[in-house]
């Protein structure tokens, strides 16, 4: 039965009109076989998963990526108000589709060309999607066969999209762990436990599988145990070379069964945190980072620096830019890697038809969070927490997402508005079940990747006192001079808020002028929108808001640049109103006074003498030496022309020049010798 909105491939492609379909096959010359027992839809779905533009995205252009990336993480449907102009590459390649939706556009994409993209900046490492992603072949295979009911067949990643609905959809996925058996729901239950990690020896001890296959790299798990009939729901997803992963979708539902496990070893913690007032005397408040994050990627701008996807921010950039902004270089880390992350470092983010362009300031908050909570950009448990300032092949995931979601949990059940100790909330997360589990995944993890290796506590602390404080969630009491532990902690009113799935609360007042040249923006300013008047503003205050100077010099620079007074004011007019001085100034700098003509030029030849100027200017020999016209009192000369040439042709009009005080002398050529001379010479005298 087809669906009203489709997301498989097949029913998109058989959902548009014949000529377009047509206008796809001929676009990229694909093969249609009338006498095949599929209809041609499916034998253009099967082309189009082949292409090799989603397995190597840098055949595409940057803002395309971008674009494709902002709709898998909604999941493969985007509404957007217009359609950007980005899509066009992608619609032309058949990659993505775009369907009208009432009064905006929905950008859709495939679940076939979703379960290829590979993973990027920004996306959670365990999550599904990512997983599937890098799965082999042969795990792949078994999923799709799985939930088809049947062999999948080539290719298979159109045989997966009937698992995809089931996997990506909480409440199927849901009652499809409630169906396992009670060996296999104990053997998930024993890797959750473990942190939602475990290798092939740890996984067949859980199993209890007694059978030990050996190959090259290892002991390796039967086809016909308790770890197959897991990863062929895709519950338990194989890493290479020996990992067995959880993603974070199931995990999420295996842990809540431990929820009243550990309430009673956590109701004695609340019972302390709420019966004392922990307030410290002074406090440092967390701003919201939309603003400074905003106030970076215009500062960034202004630098003139392009910065290529997956590769790091140079330290000596974010010194310059906490400078800048008055920040702690370790909250602009943060914030610059999840900016880029989100896309508003990208030149199409002045796009507002799509993210992150239409992005008000408020959503922009979100994102950030959001960004921060699914691990792709920022890892607490590297001594360097910046993932983009690693190779691609050295971005070997750490257990630290786990953390991050235990600090998250605890903060919602224990600092609902009120002050919290750190040493509460340290023995809070050691109650958890999955404590021990994560010491032995970092640990390992560690000696993997060869790093130093650090506890659960380390990372929550890291956690908790710098990357909430810069997300904004969290309040800082002062720290006491040498107790660590005394440090006391609140979430913030915005922090409740994003973790319960909303948005922050803000004021409603618009962006404005305060000053004559000073524009504050308020929480409804589109990204996009700002990001446009990049070359016409300077970065002013950065705090819980974000003040942007419009000077004269600026509008100045602008102007110069090639802009016109009318996108000039059409821009800063699309956030606030333009005060009557502004415009006066804008005024004054658009106005054209006069024209000239620029005239390349090789030098000047002064000529007193009127006669000799028209001489020299309207002979053959010298006319095609000089500009035409030129100033009074002299001649210009052509750019092409050296000093050499000019001083011959004029002598041979009877004309000297002078150049610093000496007569310019031409290096005398024997004059050529002529035929009859020549001839003469051959024979000899005469006799």
């Amino acid at each position: 039965m087809a669906h009203e909105n489709p997301t498989r491939l097949v029913d998109i492609l058989r959902a548009l009109p014949p000529r377009e379909l047509d206008a796809i096959v001929a676009r990229l010359g694909l093969r249609i076989d009338p006498a095949k027992r599929i209809d041609p839809p499916s034998q253009v779905a099967r082309a189009l998963v082949n292409l090799a533009d989603l397995r190597d995205p840098s055949r595409l252009p940057t803002a395309s990526v971008e674009l494709l990336h902002r709709v898998a993480e909604a999941r493969g449907s985007l509404v957007v108000p217009a359609i950007p102009p980005a899509i066009e590459p992608l619609l032309a390649r058949g990659l993505l589709f775009a369907r009208s939706a009432e009064d905006s556009i929905e950008l859709v994409l495939p679940t076939a060309y979703l379960l290829q993209l590979r993973p990027w900046e920004g996306e959670d490492p365990r999550g599904m999607r990512a997983l599937l992603a890098q799965a082999s072949q042969d795990t792949l295979t078994a999923i799709a066969s799985h939930y088809l009911g049947r062999p999948a067949t080539t290719p298979v990643v159109l045989c997966l999209e009937q698992a995809w609905d089931i996997l990506s959809n909480s409440e199927l996925l849901t009652a499809e762990i409630a169906r396992l058996s009670v060996t296999e729901r104990r053997v998930m239950e024993g890797v959750e436990v473990d942190g939602g990690e475990v290798d092939t020896e740890e996984l067949l001890e859980l199993e209890r599988e007694p059978l030990r296959l050996r190959t090259a790299t290892g002991a390796t798990p039967s086809r016909r145990g308790v770890g197959f009939s897991l990863e062929r729901r895709g519950f338990l997803i194989p890493v290479h070379p020996n990992r067995h992963v959880i993603p974070s979708a199931v995990s999420a539902i295996i842990g809540a069964a431990h929820h009243q496990e550990r309430q009673a070893h956590r109701e004695e913690i609340r019972a302390f945190v709420t019966s004392g007032d922990h307030a410290p005397h002074r406090a440092r408040f967390a701003l919201d980072p939309a603003p400074s994050a905003l106030g970076l990627s215009l500062a960034a701008r202004e630098q003139g620096t392009e910065f290529r996807a997956g590769i790091g921010t140079p330290k000596s950039l974010v010194q310059k830019l906490a400078a800048r902004v008055g920040r702690e270089p370790a909250h602009v880390a943060l914030l610059v890697a999840l900016s880029r992350a989100v896309g508003i470092w990208d030149p199409s983010a002045t796009n507002i038809s799509a993210p992150p362009g239409s992005f008000t300031v408020q959503e922009l908050t979100r994102e950030l969070f959001v960004t921060w909570r699914r691990g792709g950009a920022w890892d607490e448990a590297r001594e360097e927490a910046e993932v983009l300032r690693l190779g691609p092949e050295a971005r070997d995931t750490s257990p630290a997402g786990v953390v991050r979601e235990l600090v998250l949990e605890a903060l919602q059940e224990l600092g609902e508005g009120r002050w919290l100790p750190w040493s509460a909330l340290e023995r809070y997360l050691s109650t958890d079940h999955r404590a021990a589990g994560l010491t032995r995944l970092l640990r390992r993890w560690a000696e993997r990747v060869g790093a130093a290796p650090v506890s659960p506590v380390d990372i929550a602390y890291r956690i908790v006192h710098e990357s909430l404080p810069a997300l904004g969630l969290v309040d800082l009491g002062d720290e006491p001079e040498g107790d660590e532990r005394s440090v006391t902690l609140r979430m913030t009113p915005r922090g409740r808020a994003l973790l319960a799935g909303k948005l922050p609360s803000m004021d409603v007042e618009p962006s404005k002028f305060l000053e004559a040249h000073v524009l504050r923006l308020g929480p409804s300013a589109r990204v996009g929108t700002v990001l446009t008047i990049a070359p016409l503003v300077e970065v002013g205050r950065v705090a819980e808001t974000l003040d942007l100077i419009v000077a004269p010099q600026s509008l100045a620079r602008a102007l110069a640049a090639g802009l016109e007074a009318d996108v000039l004011r059409a821009r800063i007019e699309a956030l606030a109103e333009l005060p009557e001085s502004l415009v006066r100034t804008l005024a004054q700098a658009s106005v054209v006074l006069a024209r000239t003509t620029f005239a390349a030029a090789g030098g000047f030849l002064w000529v007193e003498d009127s006669n000799v100027r028209e001489l020299l200017r309207t002979r053959r020999p010298t006319a095609e030496l000089f500009v035409d016209p030129s100033p009074p009192g002299g001649l210009l000369v052509q750019a092409s022309v050296d000093l050499e040439r000019l001083a011959r042709r004029c002598r041979t009009l009877g004309v000297e020049i002078v150049a610093e005080g000496q007569v310019v002398r031409i290096r005398s050529v024997p004059p050529p010798k002529s035929p009859a001379a020549t001839r003469g010479g051959d024979r000899g005298p005469s006799s």
